[in-house]
């Protein structure tokens, strides 16, 4: 049976040897791109192959589009398969910023149809804590084959948010720290706020003390309260380039609330049009 939210760490530590199991590294920083890739050539959780953020999940950056676009779904699907994920394969991705980076490939591979991707909770740094096997070995090539299958209704295109902002039906919520999205602080966009009529939850929101997620209940109770009698797929969920966004889709399916959708543009895409209104301020 896949696991397609979560997978502990005791329960990696016993299929590390499983064939039928495919661990990816997502570790990346924002301000130091190469640094994720430099720390995995290091030290990793064995049999890991490592993923970049830019170079692997995300289509050239272009003039109209966020810091990291959606890639082809081919493109990526033919990735998948060179690093062995098949349609029988359990993925397990981690990093080592509590699910921040990672959860975008996550989202990613549910978006193709891949129906088990699990994130590690707690991530390197609890893995590391319970003193757990790490080497530096490059796992040899595995071909597979990878399912292609994109499922389009779970993207929000920014003509669809700019509507939701006028209109308040849908819900946006932004994964931001509080300070980029009151446009107190911003420290990667050249424009700073947030859209008209977005709630901001910040992603560590999701997290216990530990780094792990809160446990579903607690989840549960935050985001009925944020949705306030709406459908969950009237939840609409953005940050500043749709990769800490999924952290709080994640954070719903655990609660039991699957359905909502992502703006992958995000607000680095949606400053690319002067027209599209901004708001800085109060945090909602």
């Amino acid at each position: 049976m896949f696991s397609n939210t979560l997978v502990t760490t005791e329960d990696l530590a016993a299929h590390l040897d499983d064939p039928n199991w495919v661990i990816l590294d997502c570790r990346f920083t924002l301000t130091d791109t190469g640094a994720g890739r430099q720390a995995y050539e290091k030290a990793h959780i064995p049999g890991a192959r490592y993923v970049h953020l830019d170079d692997d999940l995300s289509a050239p950056v272009g003039e109209t589009t966020g810091r990291h676009p959606l890639p082809d779904p081919r493109v990526l699907a033919e990735k998948l398969s060179a690093w062995g994920i098949g349609v029988n394969k359990q993925v397990v991705v981690y990093d080592d910023s509590y699910g921040a980076m990672a959860v975008r490939l996550w989202w990613m591979m549910r978006w193709l149809g891949h129906p088990g991707v699990a994130l590690l909770d707690g991530g390197y740094p609890k893995w590391l804590r319970e003193k757990r096997p790490v080497n530096a070995d490059i796992p040899a090539p595995h071909k597979a084959a990878c399912a292609c299958l994109p499922e389009p209704s779970q993207i929000v295109t920014a003509d669809e948010v700019l509507r939701a902002s006028q209109t308040g039906e849908q819900l946006i919520i932004d994964a931001r720290p509080d300070r980029r999205f009151s446009g107190e602080f911003e420290p990667l966009d050249p424009v700073a706020g947030h859209v008209p009529g977005a709630i901001n939850w910040p992603f560590d929101e999701n997290l216990d003390v530990d780094g792990t997620f809160l446990p579903p209940e607690a989840l549960r109770e935050n985001y009925q309260a944020l949705l306030k009698g709406k459908p969950t797929w009237q939840a609409i969920h953005m940050c500043g380039s749709g990769v800490t966004a999924c952290h709080n889709i994640l954070a719903m399916e655990i609660a039991g609330l699957p359905g909502s959708r992502l703006y992958p543009g995000s607000w680095s895409e949606w400053i690319t049009d002067p027209a599209r209104p901004a708001a800085t301020g109060d945090v909602a």
